[in-house]
């Protein structure tokens, strides 16, 4: 389960990417494939959060997690409540795991949208 969490992160990270890369940049024609890299590198590693899982309620798509500063969202190291973009995220989780994520605000709630094993 590990790895189908690994490899829904990496679809996400180059959807993201392919987000931010397409449009006219300057005038020329097609994709400049060193702007897909660049982004794709910075959303893989930019934003992930060391922390801890401290309680997961998959009924619920939450975890509880203590972590440190979430630098995209100004927010100091602390334990909270998140939830889930995805419940499959938690199926491999147990109280302890130390974790890597990333989260973003969406809808009025910070939802983390990332989550790996750490190494």
């Amino acid at each position: 389960m590990k790895n189908a969490i690994s490899l829904l992160s990496v679809a996400l990270v180059f959807a993201t990417g392919s987000a931010f890369a397409g449009g006219d940049h300057g005038g020329g024609h097609g994709h400049d494939k060193s702007t897909n890299t660049t982004v794709a590198q910075a959303a893989a590693g930019a934003d992930m959060v060391d922390g801890e899982v401290r309680k997961v309620d998959a009924d619920n798509k939450k975890i509880t997690v203590k972590h440190g500063e979430i630098k995209n969202l100004q927010m100091p190291g602390m334990t909270m409540v998140f939830q889930v973009k995805d419940p499959a995220m938690l199926s491999n989780l147990k109280v302890g795991d130390k974790i890597r994520f990333a989260a973003e605000k969406s809808s009025g709630a910070i939802v983390i949208t990332q989550l790996e094993a750490a190494k």
